[in-house]
């Protein structure tokens, strides 16, 4: 069944949450549907963490309506705290205990019934691939040990609905790969997940992406359909010498709308490619820089994201549903 056809597991209508004069949250409206891997994109201070500590019961709105797990986020926001599981992006477990006199402590707080204790312990520490590590002293575990250890304490009382707050910040590639297999595992047995992250990469692991900005969704999707739908400008991949020095040169170029390293090149937006190739590779070849490649590419998410950014600071627009 697709995501669109499962009922909805998370749902907000003009959320809003204000400090004072400041708008962190500014009447932000979505739906997450039942098993469906939500990512919440934008970068540090857009109300990611805002939204997501309203979304847990521990933050109450200013304003709007939402429902988590069928509860009211005004009116239930205990009852949202016992159906979901939450991990934060900082390390919540306590580094003194052991792995399993963590996952002990935990099943105390959840209230799991003595007689399922020992079935969920042994479940997280095999999903967590612990197993050798049981009786290790959690300050001695590596980061990535650390993180899977932290989402299987947040699952388990097993909810319906978890709530990860940029859960792989500092975390390594190979961990974090992991780390997504165990959430797409999560996924396909039904459990829905909802995650923050300014990650651009990471976010093409979701199913369905929101973005954020300055507290507004500014647009949501799937990854393929932001990617493909949503940016009318066109992106170059330039490889060459000294991207950086080569940056400055690019942007004096006609028909240039805006240049950025990314990775070991640049990206150049230019409204339509044109002429605008050759005149790259000739302007940066006047400025004695060797240039290996110069050529159109698809727009990634990173692309996207600061074309619909500076879209909307130029003209104000509404934020937009994309098409799945």
């Amino acid at each position: 069944m697709r995501a669109d056809e499962r009922p909805a597991a998370v749902v907000v209508t003009d959320l809003e949450k204000r400090f004072g004069n400041f708008v962190a949250v500014n009447r932000v409206s979505f739906a997450v549907a039942e098993g469906e891997i939500f990512g919440f994109l934008g970068p540090n201070g857009a109300g990611k963490s805002t939204t997501i500590r309203m979304l847990c019961g521990i933050l109450a709105p200013t304003g709007g309506s939402g429902t988590v797990a069928g509860f009211d986020l005004r009116t239930e926001p205990e009852n949202i705290k016992a159906h979901i599981g939450y991990m934060s992006q900082k390390f919540s477990l306590y580094e003194d205990l052991t792995v399993e006199e963590n996952i002990d402590f935990y099943s105390g707080i959840y209230r799991i019934p003595r007689e399922r204790k020992q079935e969920r312990k042994e479940w997280v520490i095999e999903m967590a691939g612990l197993q050798e590590h049981r009786r290790a002293r959690t300050a001695i575990l590596s980061g990535g040990w650390k993180q899977r250890l932290a989402l299987g304490c947040a699952i388990l009382h097993e909810p319906p609905v978890i709530f990860l707050d940029e859960p792989t910040s500092g975390v390594d590639p190979l961990s974090r790969r992991r780390f997504w297999d165990l959430i797409y595992d999560l996924s396909g047995r039904g459990v829905t997940v909802f995650v923050t992250t300014h990650y651009m990469d990471e976010a093409e692991y979701c199913q369905r992406i929101g973005l954020i900005s300055r507290g507004e969704l500014i647009a949501s999707g799937t990854p393929e359909s932001l990617k493909t739908t949503l940016m009318p400008e066109a992106v170059l991949e330039v490889l060459c010498d000294r991207p950086q020095d080569a940056m400055a040169v690019i942007e004096a170029v006609s028909g240039v709308r805006e240049v950025a390293l990314f990775g070991k090149g640049l990206h150049v937006v230019v409204e339509e490619v044109g002429p605008v190739p050759r005149r790259i590779r000739a302007a940066l070849g006047e400025a004695g820089t060797a240039v290996e490649r110069v050529e159109q590419i698809a727009p990634s998410l990173e692309d996207v994201f600061v074309s619909l950014i500076e879209a909307r600071d130029r003209a104000g627009a509404p934020q937009r549903e994309v098409e799945r």
